[in-house]
């Protein structure tokens, strides 16, 4: 099995940014999201993580500036934040985007997103972004901001449902690079039969072999956002040691 690198582009207010632990106002900036995308282009990506924080925390869209990014790609894009109805679901597929990652919908929202992962197939992901707690693995909605249920039951309802891929985040790493929860990632495998996407906490190019020695458990590739822009590897390095 071969295992996908999704080089994050994540952008706020217009910016290409990174956010330590998903939590609004932690922004680091990375100037022009475009030129972000067209680096990871360059640089040999097959895959664009894509995501509007601002549609994400309910405070605004870069929808335009997303479909224009999308539109001047040739690789194929994951397209994220504030999917929540058919009217926002519609306008992201219309960019071209191969797949969209449904996040705070398939939560609050669950007979939609139920239809949704039905009817789309292949060209719909849900992020699943969890908090581990003494009350165990609950997710987290509304920009990480609410509680969104216990992890198991709503992985079981939407396998049910047909969902076709995961992309699992442990909260408490994503921006830190403090390393993957493989733990996390291994037990997700182990329950369902969809491809997974490692999300959150990459420091290095050992993170990323470690989680491809989990691809023939069902891990299909990692997001890399932080450790690229904090240029602790290059995505040519990363490519390579995953190959």
């Amino acid at each position: 099995m071969s295992f996908t690198l999704l080089p994050a582009v994540d952008v706020a207010d217009g910016q290409a940014v990174r956010l330590v632990q998903g939590a609004a106002g932690t922004e680091t900036s990375y100037g022009d999201p475009l030129e972000a995308a067209l680096t990871w282009q360059r640089a040999g990506a097959e895959w664009v993580h894509l995501v509007d924080l601002d549609a994400a925390f309910g405070r605004g869209s870069n929808r335009e500036l997303l479909a224009e990014v999308t539109a001047k790609l040739d690789v194929q894009v994951e397209l994220s934040g504030g999917i929540r109805d058919d009217a926002s679901l519609e306008a992201a597929l219309a960019t071209g985007c191969a797949r969209v990652n449904l996040g705070t919908a398939a939560l609050e929202n669950p007979e939609w997103a139920d239809r949704v992962v039905a009817e789309y197939g292949d060209r719909v992901a849900v992020g699943l972004d969890v908090r581990i707690t003494d009350q165990g693995h609950r997710l987290a909605a509304r920009g990480w901001t609410k509680d969104g249920g216990d992890l198991w039951e709503v992985l079981a309802r939407l396998d049910a449902a047909g969902c076709r891929r995961y992309v699992v985040t442990d909260v408490s790493k994503d921006g830190t690079l403090q390393g993957p929860n493989t733990e996390l990632l291994r037990a997700v495998c182990d329950r369902t039969d969809a491809p997974v996407i490692a999300s959150g906490g990459v420091s290095s190019v050992d993170d990323l072999v470690a989680l491809s020695q989990l691809a023939p458990a069902g891990l299909e590739g990692s997001i890399v956002g932080k450790a690229l822009y904090a240029q602790n590897f290059t995505l040519e390095e990363a490519l390579a040691a995953v190959r």
